[in-house]
C-alpha cells in the first residue's frame, strides 16, 4: 500500500485524542543510556493513540448505519463513498499498524516481552475489527511493511485463524514477565501496563471473536467458548479493567474527544437519531439524560416547536437541513465529555420511574466549546459487553453460561459504567435503587419471553451499552437482526454490508488496478465471511 509519511503526525501536533497521562511521553527519552527503551517506550503509546484517533470516521459511519446518530445524510441513506473511510483505512496501514509491527520486531530482538504481547493483543483486536468491517483486507504481504506497497487481498476467516494464534502468542509473550507489569505505567494509555488487564482483554478478545463466526461454525464456537470459560482464563470481569479510550479536556492541544468538537460549536457535523432518541424515551430509560442533552426545551421532530427538546432526524431523511444548529439535541455526558441534561422534559408518560422529572432543575442552553470537559471515552471491550456477549452465547450455543445472570450483569455493568464516570465529570449519578428497580423490571421482561424474545432483549440492550462504538453495533446488527431499526425515509441502497474501501487505496495500489471499481461496489452487498 501507498504509505503516507504520517507516522508520528499524532504525537508530533500534540493530536486531540491525547490523554492527560500522555503528558509523559516528552519526557520519556530522556535516558541516553536506555535508547532501545525509549523507543518502545514512545512508540507503543503512539499506536493507542492512533489507533483511537483513526477511528473517527469509522465509528461515525457505523453509528450511523445503525441509527445511534446521524453524522452524514448519504450514509444515514446507506450510501456509500469511497472516501467515507479513507482516513480510517490509511491511517491503520500507515500509522498504526506499521509501528505495532516496529514494537513487535524491535520488542523480539531486545527481549521486551512486556512491549511484545501489548502490542500483539492491540494489532489482534485491530485486524479484526478491520476484516469486521472491511471484509477481505491486506494482512500477510501489508505486515512487510515499504517492501511491499502494493498488497493484495487476504481472505478475511484466514485472517480470523491467524488471530487467534497471534493472542495466544501474545499471552505466551506476557507469561514471560514475572512482574504484575508488563511496561512501565507512562507507556500504556491503556491499563499504564498492568498485566493481569492485558491478560483479561486478551481472553475476552478471543470470546469474542468465538462468538462472532458462531453463525458459519456454530460447533467450533460452542466448544472454544465452553473451553475459555471452563478454563478459568480470566475475562474482563469488572467494570475497572474495562478496555476503554480515555480523551482529555485540553483544547489546546485539544485532546478532546471528537464527538465533543464535532457539536460543541456553532457548526455542528451531527444530527442526533430520532430512532435512538424515541428508543430511550419510549423505553423508560435513565440514559437518555446522560447520552443526550438539550438545546432547546420544546423542539421537536421536524423542527416543531411543541415537543420535549429531543429534536433530531429520522434515518434516511434527505431533505435539506434548516437553520437548526442552535435546536438540535448534541452527544451527552456520556460517553462525549459533553453535558448532562438535567432539565425537565414535557410529555413524559406518567407511569415512568426511572426516565422522570425528579430533580430536574436544568434548563436547556446553546453549547459551546466551553460547555463540558470533553474528557469521553472510547469503550472499545467493556465489562457489559463480555457479559451480554457470554448471554448471547449461552441462547444460541447452549455453552450452559447463565444468559439470565450475564443479561443481569451486562444491563447493571453499563448502568454503573454511566453513573461512575458522570459523577467525575459534573453530571447526576444513578442511584443503586433506581440501578436494580431497572434492571428488576428487564428481568421480569426476560422471564416472561420465549428464546427469541430471550434474545431480543439481549441484543437490544448491549446496542444501547454498545453507544461510542458504533463497530460494535454494527457487527451485532449484521449478526443478530437485532434490533429491529426504524426503516429508512428514503434509502438509496440496501443496508451496507460492508464498508466501502478507501478510494486512495483504489487508486494507489496496482492489486486493485483492473477491478476497483467493481470491487467498491460489490462491497455494499457482499457479507463478510462470519454472516450467514
Amino acid at each position: 500500500m501507498k504509505l503516507r509519511n504520517k507516522r508520528y503526525i499524532l504525537l508530533l501536533t500534540g493530536i486531540w485524542l491525547v490523554s492527560s497521562s500522555c503528558k509523559k511521553f516528552v519526557d520519556i527519552n530522556a535516558d541516553p543510556n536506555n535508547p532501545t527503551t525509549a523507543q518502545l517506550a514512545l512508540l507503543l503509546p503512539s499506536t493507542q493513540i492512533s489507533l483511537v484517533g483513526n477511528m473517527y470516521q469509522l465509528n461515525s459511519g457505523t453509528s450511523t448505519f445503525v441509527q445511534q446518530t446521524i453524522f452524514s445524510t448519504g450514509q444515514s441513506r446507506f450510501q456509500q463513498q469511497g472516501s467515507d473511510f479513507n482516513n480510517s483505512w490509511d491511517g491503520f496501514y500507515s500509522q498504526t499498524l506499521n509501528d505495532l509491527e516496529s514494537v513487535i520486531s524491535t520488542g523480539t530482538t531486545q527481549q521486551q516481552w512486556g512491549y511484545v504481547a501489548i502490542a500483539k493483543f492491540e494489532k489482534a483486536y485491530l485486524y479484526s475489527l478491520m476484516v469486521d468491517m472491511w471484509g477481505d483486507i491486506p494482512y500477510t504481504s501489508a505486515e512487510k511493511g515499504q517492501q511491499n506497497t502494493n498488497p493484495g487481498l487476504d481472505k478475511g476467516a484466514d485472517i480470523y485463524e491467524k488471530l487467534l494464534i497471534l493472542i495466544d502468542e501474545g499471552i505466551a509473550d506476557a507469561g514471560k514477565i514475572t512482574t504484575t507489569t508488563l511496561v512501565p505505567a507512562s507507556a500504556d494509555v491503556f491499563y499504564t501496563g498492568t498485566k493481569n488487564s492485558w491478560i483479561s482483554m486478551a481472553n475476552s478478545l478471543k470470546l469474542k471473536l468465538y462468538n462472532q463466526i458462531r453463525l458459519v461454525d456454530p460447533a467450533r464456537s460452542a466448544t472454544a467458548i465452553k473451553v475459555l470459560l471452563s478454563s478459568g482464563a480470566p475475562l474482563i470481569s469488572s467494570n475497572a479493567t474495562d478496555f476503554t479510550f480515555k480523551f482529555g479536556s485540553n483544547q489546546n492541544p485539544n485532546n478532546r474527544h471528537p464527538w465533543h468538537r464535532s457539536d460543541y460549536q456553532a457548526g455542528k457535523t451531527f444530527y442526533a437519531s430520532q430512532s435512538w432518541m424515541d428508543l430511550l424515551f419510549d423505553s423508560d430509560d435513565p440514559r437518555l439524560r446522560y447520552f443526550i442533552f438539550r438545546q432547546n426545551a420544546t423542539a421537536g421532530l421536524n423542527n416543531s416547536t411543541n415537543s420535549n427538546g429531543y429534536y433530531g432526524r429520522n434515518p434516511g431523511d434527505g431533505t435539506a437541513a434548516p437553520a437548526d444548529q442552535s435546536r438540535r439535541s448534541v452527544f451527552g455526558i456520556y460517553p462525549a465529555g459533553g453535558l448532562y441534561d438535567n432539565s425537565p422534559i414535557n410529555n413524559l408518560p406518567s407511569a415512568n420511574l426511572y426516565l422522570t422529572n425528579t430533580g430536574a432543575t436544568g434548563a436547556p442552553k446553546v453549547v459551546a466549546v466551553t460547555d463540558g470537559t470533553g474528557a469521553g471515552i472510547m469503550p472499545l471491550i467493556t465489562n457489559a459487553m463480555v457479559k451480554f456477549t457470554r448471554a448471547e452465547a449461552a441462547l444460541t450455543l447452549a455453552t450452559g453460561d447463565d444468559a439470565r445472570q450475564n443479561f443481569s450483569d451486562g444491563v447493571t455493568a453499563n448502568l454503573n459504567s454511566v453513573s461512575t464516570y458522570a459523577a467525575t465529570n459534573n453530571g447526576v449519578t444513578l442511584s443503586g435503587s433506581l440501578i436494580t428497580g431497572f434492571v428488576n423490571r428487564l428481568l421480569a421482561l426476560y422471564d416472561a419471553a420465549d428464546d427469541a424474545g430471550k434474545l431480543n432483549l439481549v441484543m437490544t440492550q448491549k446496542y444501547i451499552a454498545d453507544y461510542g462504538n458504533g463497530m460494535e453495533g454494527y457487527n451485532d446488527y449484521r449478526r443478530t437482526g437485532l434490533p429491529v431499526l426504524r426503516t429508512p425515509l428514503s434509502p438509496l441502497n440496501v443496508f451496507p454490508l460492508r464498508l466501502y474501501y478507501s478510494q486512495t487505496e483504489l487508486s494507489a495500489n496496482t492489486f486493485f488496478s483492473t477491478n476497483g471499481s467493481q470491487l467498491q461496489i460489490a462491497q455494499q452487498t457482499t457479507p463478510v465471511f462470519w454472516d450467514k
